[in-house]
């Protein structure tokens, strides 16, 4: 199952890409997708959007894992975030690709083994998870692997094809045997 992880952002938006068969992760791609706070919100915004789009065009995932808005003291923050996440939604809807949405602490106790974790210990277990030679810069990057992974080793990884159409699952089968 190929999984685009997303940690929402507005002015930085990570976005990573594994494969996943069971517990075996492998990284695909990693990137951060930024937008200027002198920008334009709408402009900000199709930045980000494109980015994403074009994510889901070259590496035609099966799932998109997005970290779900929670509360936050920073109200504009939490509205970049929502606006973002919003738009990581309709394009998976516009894909047919099912979308799972994680809570913070679910990614961290998936990769670390504590809902608690920094910054710091989930990015150091994305790099030995994923074999990579460092950890992934900025956070964002590192925690969009994370939100994929988390994805990969839950259990609800497995329902989103059950809720697909069969002629999505018909697309996404003939995605993955283009992929081999």
């Amino acid at each position: 199952m190929r999984i685009l992880g997303i940690d929402p952002g507005l002015t930085r938006c990570g976005v990573g890409v594994v494969d996943a068969e069971g517990r075996a992760v492998r990284l695909v791609a990693v990137d951060v997708l930024r937008s200027a706070a002198d920008e334009p919100l709408e402009q900000r915004l199709h930045r980000i959007a494109s980015g994403v789009e074009a994510a889901i065009v070259e590496h035609r995932p099966d799932a998109v894992a997005l970290e779900r808005v929670f509360a936050q003291h920073n109200v504009r923050s939490v509205m970049g975030v929502a606006q973002i996440s919003g738009l990581v939604l309709r394009a998976a809807a516009a894909n047919g690709i099912a979308v799972e949405l994680h809570t913070p602490s679910e990614v961290k106790a998936a990769v670390t083994g504590y809902g608690q974790a920094d910054k710091r210990q989930v990015g150091a277990m994305v790099q030995r998870i994923l074999a990579l030679e460092s950890v992934p810069k900025p956070a964002d990057a590192a925690d969009a692997l994370a939100i994929a992974i988390c994805h990969a080793w839950s259990a609800r990884s497995a329902a989103p094809t059950a809720a697909l159409t069969p002629a999505q699952r018909a697309w996404q089968a003939a995605e993955r045997a283009s992929r081999r």
